[in-house]
């Protein structure tokens, strides 16, 4: 593998350690595509670097668990603005 490639993804991991980032969160910073992220922390990481690797499974276990929550969140954030518009044109 090239040592760009290698570099890059140790670099992604290290920020989603380092942030408790989400893969969409880590490709925006790292100006790379989810496919790409994803894929360095699958399938490259864990040649790379094993225990890494585990780090990086444990935070995107956790933020895949939650990824519900977050987007009922969203979902509330969006009407209770809808619902402030409407208030103020009234």
């Amino acid at each position: 593998m090239k040592d760009y490639i290698d570099e890059r993804t140790i670099e992604v991991a290290k920020y989603i350690i380092g942030n408790n980032a989400t893969v969409r969160q880590a490709a925006a910073v790292m100006g790379i595509s989810k496919s790409t992220v994803h894929k360095d922390i699958t399938e490259r990481l864990p040649e790379i670097n094993k225990g890494l690797a585990n780090d990086v499974r444990h935070i995107l276990d956790v933020n895949k668990a939650e990824r519900h929550i977050r987007g009922g969140l969203a979902t509330r954030k969006k009407y209770m603005h809808e619902r402030e518009i409407e208030i103020s044109r009234m």
